[in-house]
């Protein structure tokens, strides 16, 4: 096997092959952080001269001059065959400690063990938690991040918007044909409207208290992605007032919903989420999309739980849990520790 430094269009050959190709593996996402500071690499493993794993990183001085180095959505490597994720880790250390960084933090996209739609684990599902049990042989221990370990996800591969809707819970169904009764319609925005979905996202996030994203986020997700088919801004609106808003990636085998929004004065009337939703299901299930991607929702389902409406909604859709790996840590030197220990004591 050989280590190889890989250019953006080398790597985005590879990955867009790959099974567990993620956007957040993209060059596309590497532009995206490098405008914040982010320095990206590409890398990879040759085997008889045929590329057999890659990953993106990109890396910023975030720890007394020491720097992190993040790898959204990868590496793209089977994390079962030990000896090549053995050789790519033990390579990517090495450089990433010889380019001044003291931890390597990796978010796989990879699924660990097969659940259903309530989250309990399937009897003679697959099973990979050997993946997290290499990942830790190799020093990896599991990290904190943003980004969700549980996903809720619909089938869609080979069938007809007809069956899927049929597939809904009766409530779900209810509400879609409410949203066109009640004159709801959806459709796709351009760059210069973008600034009507960032007042539907801010509005939202100002009265259920998290983090919006900026319009300039937007607005360079538009330009990295939407010319290759690969972003979908929807809004919903009734006699041409936006009620509703949500952000789409259409990469690869799924539709991933990421961000929306709702006007509050309008919910309850036009539960306008459902239209958008099903618009996006029929665009997936008529585009040859194989999965639907609900994304993240709060941990396993439990009702005692914030977030488990959520996942209700999400649920309403048909679909199943999705388990994820989760996030990891890869300390390259004594300053991790240090860094840990003082995140430890600001947090009390």
């Amino acid at each position: 096997m050989k280590f190889v430094i890989l250019s953006p269009q080398d790597f985005t050959k590879f990955a867009k092959k790959h099974s567990n190709k993620s956007f957040f593996q993209t060059a596309e996402i590497a532009a995206l952080r490098e405008k914040n500071g982010w320095i990206p690499y590409y890398f990879g493993v040759e085997e008889d001269n045929k590329l057999v794993a890659a990953a993106m990183l990109v890396a910023k001085p975030t720890f007394l001059g020491k720097s992190t180095f993040y790898c959204p959505g990868g590496p793209l490597v089977d994390y079962e065959d030990k000896n090549t994720l053995n050789f790519f880790i033990k390579h990517l250390k090495s450089y990433a400690k010889s380019h001044n960084g003291y931890v390597i933090h990796i978010e796989p996209y990879y699924e660990k063990i097969e659940r259903d739609r309530d989250g309990n684990i399937v009897e003679n599902g697959y099973n990979h938690e050997i993946a997290v049990t290499n990942l830790k042989n190799l020093g990896f221990r599991p990290a904190a991040s943003d980004n969700p370990t549980y996903l809720f996800a619909l089938d869609i591969d080979k069938r007809l918007p007809d069956e899927i809707f049929a597939s809904f819970k009766q409530n779900t169904r209810n509400l879609i044909s409410r949203t066109k009764r009640k004159g709801v319609t959806v459709r796709e925005l351009k760059k210069s409207e973008l600034p009507i979905f960032k007042q539907i996202t801010e509005n939202t996030s100002e009265r259920r208290h998290f983090s919006d994203k900026s319009l300039d986020y937007y607005e360079t997700m538009y330009d990295l992605f939407a010319s290759k088919g690969e972003i979908k801004f929807i809004i919903a609106e009734v006699d041409k007032t936006p009620i509703a808003a949500a952000m789409f990636m259409t990469y690869g085998d799924e539709v991933i919903y990421l961000f929306s929004g709702s006007e509050e004065k309008y919910m309850h009337e036009y539960n306008a989420q459902y239209g958008i939703q099903w618009h996006m299901i029929e665009y997936a299930a008529k585009n040859g999309f194989k999965r639907y991607n609900f994304y993240g929702i709060q941990g396993l389902p439990d009702p005692s739980k914030p977030g488990y409406g959520i996942y209700k909604f999400k649920k309403g859709f048909g679909g199943k849990v999705i388990e994820l790996l989760g996030a990891y840590d890869l300390p390259l030197s004594s300053l991790y520790y240090i860094y840990k220990l003082l995140a430890k004591i600001r947090r009390h």
